[in-house]
């Protein structure tokens, strides 16, 4: 089945939807297989014998070099998945560490222009982000925007974040697997996401945590979160403690390794120091799998084919919500990178 065409994107803020052509942002991420040039696939049909849009991988960035390194594995893994299907991928990164989104949007302007019968440049950005908070909704769109401004032909389809999906709980009831080994009964689990001031971001991980307990032997599952959001993490130890726990895995709910999951297991490791009668461990990130590789190509698709169900009820940009009303409608700008800077000519 031939996907639907792509439809012209228009600059704007993230009020105006996160699929919208500046809507959610993207994900951050070193550039696809070969390092900052396009991953080359093999050229393949779109509609009539036109090449497929490119993949374009938005992510946040880390100062951490393996956060960095893990990115450009999963770039390089979804790059062999998509380029046998015809389709370029490109990576970058919104802040913090090279490539700046810039660079990936140049190295695909040749095959996103080959993608459009009508002569326009089209490609697909998927964000590599866990929930819809305000880099998938604001700064990846708003980066887009500012790429239109270098690129007046550049047109994108914006495809919705990785989670919550089936994909990510299987991988980490995985990770929980991995070290919750030896004697002893099934262990509480806190899940610990970044954190937002977002409240919908946030609710999404509150429901990853609930999709992995039901269903499965853990006695429990809490949640919490490193950053900008409560409880934090030696809240939720705490509360694990105190309703019986005492084998307990975190779960590290992040993709790539970086300083925001290492906080965790540093404040994991200094409670079950103060806390020496608890079995206490922390569990690895999702990484780089195909598992993760797979989810991204399938995001690709959708947002291709116009299928894109993102649930914008609990928007922020949209909707009112109590203690948040001030952010209805507000005006996104780009991150500031350190290859890019925000208030550089473009």
């Amino acid at each position: 089945m031939s996907p639907t065409p792509l439809p012209a994107a228009e600059p704007g803020n993230a009020a105006n939807g996160p699929n919208a052509a500046n809507g959610p942002n993207a994900a951050n991420g070193p550039n696809a297989a070969n390092g900052p040039n396009a991953a080359n696939g093999a050229n393949g049909a779109h509609g009539h014998n036109t090449p497929r849009p490119p993949l374009l991988l938005a992510a946040h960035g880390t100062r951490d070099p393996a956060g960095v390194a893990a990115f450009g594995a999963l770039a390089e893994r979804v790059g062999a998945l998509a380029g046998g299907a015809a389709t370029q991928v490109a990576g970058g990164f919104i802040e913090l560490s090279p490539p700046p989104l810039r660079d990936a949007v140049a190295a695909l302007m040749d095959a996103a222009r080959a993608a459009s019968p009508d002569g326009a440049a089209r490609i697909v950005a998927v964000p590599l982000m866990l929930s819809a908070a305000g880099h998938a909704k604001g700064d990846i769109p708003a980066a887009l925007a500012r790429e239109r401004a270098r690129h007046p032909d550049l047109n994108w389809a914006y495809a919705r974040p990785l989670g919550p999906h089936p994909v990510l709980i299987d991988l980490l009831a995985a990770r929980i697997a991995a070290v919750a080994t030896g004697a002893g009964p099934a262990p509480a689990v806190l899940v610990v996401g970044r954190g937002s001031t977002d409240p919908d971001a946030n609710a999404d991980v509150v429901k990853t945590s609930r999709l992995l307990w039901e269903g499965r032997a853990f006695p429990l599952a809490e949640t919490a979160f490193v950053s900008l959001a409560r409880p934090d993490v030696t809240e939720g130890l705490e509360r694990c403690r105190l309703l019986g726990a005492r084998r307990i895995v975190v779960a590290r709910y992040f993709l790539f390794p970086g300083v925001l999951p290492d906080r965790v297991a540093q404040q994991a490791g200094d409670y079950a120091r103060a806390h020496p009668e608890l079995d206490i461990r922390c569990a690895d990130v999702l990484g780089d799998c195909d598992e993760i590789a797979a989810l991204v190509y399938e995001r690709y698709q959708e947002a291709l084919a116009g299928d894109i169900r993102m649930n914008c009820d609990m928007c922020v940009y949209r909707t009112a919500l109590p203690g948040f009303e001030h952010r209805v409608g507000a005006p996104q700008h780009p991150h500031d990178h350190p290859h890019d800077h925000a208030h550089a000519h473009v």
